[in-house]
């Protein structure tokens, strides 16, 4: 089994940290450039990571590559609440990576434009109920939307993106799970 992508993305993270007791081998790619960008371009035509190759199988973005793992594994299902949890966090994730993506395209994001105005927008609500969510423990456990949180909050915190201190449940949480297995051979920082 090969898990493709990069150590700074936090969708690939947070698969990595699923696997982290499987054996599982981490392709590395620099997707932006060179060999890695036709390495990918030639094996999954959305151009993005993750991307899982399993007994033959090519397996594309991170949610998909989650459930094939959890059947393969016989790990169950996650309920409709944590789906919902899964989309919040994925709301926040994708905001946050077009932001990060127009900046280093050399646009500000701190413009009065609406493509801009509704990120913000999304981001706020979103983690204002993550927040809550942190808040009421429902990350206490070690599962998959925890792992999801997990590597978001890191990737925020690695890119400096939002201010973090105002989510303090949220802070109490990474302390919390930062000994997990993985957390620090994936962590963004080791680029």
């Amino acid at each position: 089994m090969k898990l493709y992508g990069s150590q700074t993305s936090p969708y690939v993270r947070r698969i990595r940290l699923f696997v982290a007791d499987s054996p599982c081998d981490f392709i590395k790619l620099n997707i932006l450039e060179g060999a890695d960008r036709e390495t990918l371009a030639a094996m999954n035509p959305t151009m993005r990571i993750p991307m899982l190759e399993d007994d033959g199988h090519i397996i594309f973005d991170s949610g998909v590559i989650y459930r094939y793992l959890a059947a393969k594994v016989k790990a169950g299902s996650l309920s409709w609440y944590q789906e919902n949890q899964l989309t919040v966090i994925n709301a926040v994730n994708d905001s946050l990576v077009m932001l990060y993506q127009c900046s280093r395209s050399g646009l500000d994001t701190n413009e009065d434009k609406l493509f801009y105005n509704l990120q913000r927008e999304r981001i706020a609500a979103s983690m204002f109920v993550l927040e809550q969510q942190a808040a009421n423990a429902e990350f206490a456990n070690w599962s998959y939307p925890a792992m999801a949180l997990y590597s978001l909050l890191d990737w925020i915190a690695f890119r400096e993106l939002i201010e973090l201190d105002d989510y303090p449940a949220l802070l109490a949480f990474l302390d919390q799970h930062k000994q997990h297995p993985m957390i620090k051979q994936s962590d963004p920082r080791l680029t």
